[in-house]
């Protein structure tokens, strides 16, 4: 899951991870920034990198479980050389501070480290789906040519190993696919557009359907002159105070605006972007909380529903 800073995309990877439970597949997150209030959205507390359960399964709905964890380059170079039989040496280099160095020791590397323990969790699978929470989408298309831009350096030993394994599962668009996230306001949708031509020159991998997050559900019968909300306001048999009917108009005129907005950035992303989309209503609260997580997960159900023949 990638997108643009600022366009929900942890919200999506939230959501998307609830509807694939309720459709019956187990289902893990992999989050790699930190702080994202991810967990809070399950109404849990902070991640860290041992996996904790965010939505146990079962229950009226049938549910599969949705889990978490957390992703530092420092702790899966500190597991790839416990794994490797160097247990000794990565202690060594947490005592000493040294991490840090080894992790820089070539562009990539802290971005191989990461995209290795996704595809060692593939590879074990250790859900039916893996939701990757990928950077925002400046750092999202280095992160992800990290695996090329290594194998195309670093000609043999450990690490062309590791960086042609996580280049073979970004080539395998059966397996692994980005979905981009944007919302429908002219900058976010231009960088969407340009973050999927992208990938596909740069990095080679899939593209699966775009999610446009938050869009005002469209009304119908706003009134934006004040005789017309009196009117309106008497015939459902409701008065209303001096100022109102003005202040009504205003916000009815303001939500007439951005569903002209949104219409005509939803089709100029299908102009430039020729992708299936899923699109998700605007969230008219503060913070995501399970109840709400909820609703936008039977939305992505119903969406993905609608798109015949492709996976979830």
């Amino acid at each position: 899951m990638a997108g643009k800073g600022g366009v929900g995309k942890t919200t999506v990877s939230a959501a998307l991870a609830r509807a694939a439970a309720l459709a019956g597949r187990s289902t893990l997150i992999v989050e790699v920034e930190g702080r994202s209030g991810l967990a809070a959205m399950f109404g849990q507390g902070e991640l860290g990198y041992d996996e904790v359960v965010l939505a146990p399964g079962g229950g009226p709905d049938g549910a599969a479980d949705v889990r978490a964890r957390t992703l530092t380059p420092d702790t899966a170079l500190v597991e790839y050389l416990h794994d490797h039989g160097m247990s000794r040496v990565s202690k060594r280099l947490v005592s000493s501070g040294a991490l840090d160095v080894v992790a820089t020791a070539a562009p990539g590397i802290k971005d191989i480290l990461l995209l290795g323990k996704v595809k060692q969790l593939v590879r074990d699978e250790v859900a039916d789906l893996v939701v990757l929470d990928a950077p925002a989408a400046g750092h999202a298309i280095t992160f992800l040519q990290s695996a090329r831009s290594l194998v195309d350096t670093v000609s043999v030993g450990p690490i062309n190993a590791q960086a042609r394994d996580v280049l073979a599962l970004l080539e395998d668009h059966r397996q692994c696919q980005v979905m981009l996230v944007t919302i429908p306001e002219e900058t976010p949708v231009n960088e969407a557009i340009e973050t999927a031509f992208s990938l596909e020159d740069r990095v080679g991998i899939g593209l699966g359907p775009i999610v446009v997050n938050g869009l005002y559900p469209e009304l119908d019968g706003l009134a934006t002159d004040d005789a017309e909300v009196e009117a309106a306001a008497t015939a459902a048999g409701a008065s209303l105070r001096p100022g109102e009917a003005r202040a009504l108009a205003d916000a009815a005129a303001f939500r007439l605006d951005r569903m002209a907005l949104q219409a005509e950035q939803v089709g100029r992303l299908e102009e430039g972007l020729p992708l299936p989309q899923l699109r998700l209503p605007f969230a008219f609260t503060t913070e995501i909380a399970p109840a709400q997580l909820d609703e936008l997960a039977h939305v992505m159900l119903s969406e993905i529903e609608a798109l015949e023949g492709l996976p979830l």
